[in-house]
């Protein structure tokens, strides 16, 4: 723990708030020890913890953005991929008190289990010291990802279409022009069978995202 404690900046007061921020509802379960807490509650707190020091930070950047634009930017910082990321950057996983069965599992390497437990520690550091102790390390670890976590079109397109079980998404390139030295490519994103957005760029990956990003415009995002 005074190794994680020594990554995040912070020794805690109470201890067993970072305990508890760490323990999954599986460890929670099994304990033989019924006093044991999981980290849900921590969640929640942090959570929301989150959602005010992201709004409040691009609400100042950005004194122009319309509001629709604000909420796409702050759903690409607190999105799962973009928090299970950060909490792979302080190796978080490492720490977690799994239950036997997702121990097993894989669950420590798992990213809806590392980004709730991420939330959790930022809900442990606002009790433990709070606002502004909390708002330095999502700063540190969240927001510093803004400028290629806002342009990721792609992963925001993928995560929304993850939340309808059966759905699938695809890239088809459909060709590219000009010299070798400034190739234009085409793509389109499918969605099961169907196109719902086309981008043009100077790599495929380019393409990709603009594709993406032209779908999540057509989808009001």
């Amino acid at each position: 723990m005074k190794k994680l404690e020594e990554t995040i900046g912070h020794s805690f007061k109470d201890c067993d708030l970072i305990t508890t921020a760490l323990t999954h509802s599986s460890y929670a379960n099994e304990a033989r020890d019924k006093k044991c807490k999981d980290n849900e509650r921590l969640e929640f707190l942090g959570d929301s913890v989150l959602g005010v020091i992201t709004t409040t930070y691009l609400y100042g950047k950005y004194p122009n953005t319309p509001e629709g634009e604000l909420t796409k930017m702050r759903a690409g910082l607190v999105c799962e991929g973009a928090l299970c990321e950060c909490a792979r950057k302080i190796k978080l996983g490492d720490y977690l008190r799994l239950g036997k069965g997702e121990e097993a599992g894989g669950g420590r390497c798992r990213d809806s289990i590392l980004a709730d437990a991420f939330e959790a520690v930022i809900g442990a550091l606002f009790l433990d010291a709070g606002l502004e102790v909390a708002k330095k390390f999502v700063h540190e670890y969240v927001l510093s990802n803004e400028k290629r976590v806002i342009s990721d079109y792609k992963t925001t397109l993928q995560e929304i279409v993850q939340k309808n079980h059966g759905e699938i998404l695809s890239y088809r390139l459909l060709g590219a022009d000009g010299p070798d030295h400034d190739k234009k490519f085409k793509v389109e994103v499918l969605l099961n069978s169907n196109v719902i957005g086309r981008g043009e760029g100077h790599s495929k990956k380019e393409a990709e995202q603009m594709a993406a990003k032209e779908a999540l415009e057509l989808m009001g995002l």
